[in-house]
């Protein structure tokens, strides 16, 4: 029994020393993404998270974070990075992939390549591990800094397809039968709206293991309740192998 103990502290333990190195690792790779038009107040008006990976210059979000349409008159599609000197700058992006029946989005920045983080194994992880993620919970209210929460998968789920009956039938419905359903990681951590697109991570090695979302999947699973639950859903980080190829 008391090794046990023991045992416990000493994880615990050696979680809470590596997650401080961890998130030092992934902040900087953690962009907010919005749209820019100098002539409206503010500029940039925020919509979600994106992290990059890859080259550098590609970031991945949910495609409900962005626009649903890019024309010459709307406000740029854009994504809020911060320099090795701490300032905000505005920085230019496009669309490349989308897989809506994923709620997933791939886009490009315009300049430099930043940090990227590294796509880790979703197919090995288990219910109780430990995870984090980082984003900008509440959008820019709590000013744009990454936040990082802690927590467990609680759940490996199926995501289930929304009942329907022909009167019912509609082209998003369609669309996910088609697909069919897929499994998702239910989370114990508390994530809010602007977190939508956050990276899920491993919090020993920085791996990413998942991408919250908090409108697609909440409102499939949840869309019989009158009250929030407080659920956290991702999508496990295997679903970006085809976003990325695309």
């Amino acid at each position: 029994m008391k090794g046990s103990v023991f045992i416990i502290f000493f994880l615990s333990t050696a979680l809470a020393t590596e997650l401080p190195t961890t998130i030092e690792k992934i902040k900087p790779s953690i962009v907010a993404i919005g749209t820019y038009k100098k002539t409206q107040s503010p500029p940039f008006v925020f919509r979600g998270t994106g992290f990059v990976i890859g080259d550098g210059r590609q970031v991945v979000t949910n495609a409900h974070v962005l626009p649903d349409q890019i024309t010459p008159d709307a406000p740029e599609l854009a994504v809020l990075v911060r320099s090795p000197q701490g300032e905000q700058l505005i920085r230019r992006a496009r669309v490349i992939s989308r897989i809506t029946e994923r709620d997933l989005a791939e886009i490009r920045l315009d300049g430099p390549p930043l940090p990227a983080l590294k796509i880790g194994d979703s197919s090995t992880v288990r219910d109780g591990q430990s995870i984090a993620f980082t984003g900008f919970p509440i959008g820019g209210a709590l000013g744009f800094s990454p936040v990082t929460h802690r927590g467990i998968v609680s759940a490996i789920t199926p995501i289930a397809l929304p009942g329907g009956n022909a009167n019912q039938l509609n082209e998003k419905l369609i669309r996910q039968i088609k697909q069919g359903s897929f499994y998702i990681f239910q989370l114990d951590a508390t994530a809010y709206p602007g977190n939508s697109g956050s990276p899920v991570f491993d919090p020993e090695t920085g791996l990413v293991i998942g991408v919250i979302n908090m409108v697609f999947i909440k409102g499939s699973k949840e869309s019989a309740l009158s009250q929030p639950s407080g659920i956290t859903y991702a999508i496990p980080s295997v679903n970006l192998e085809r976003l990325v190829q695309q």
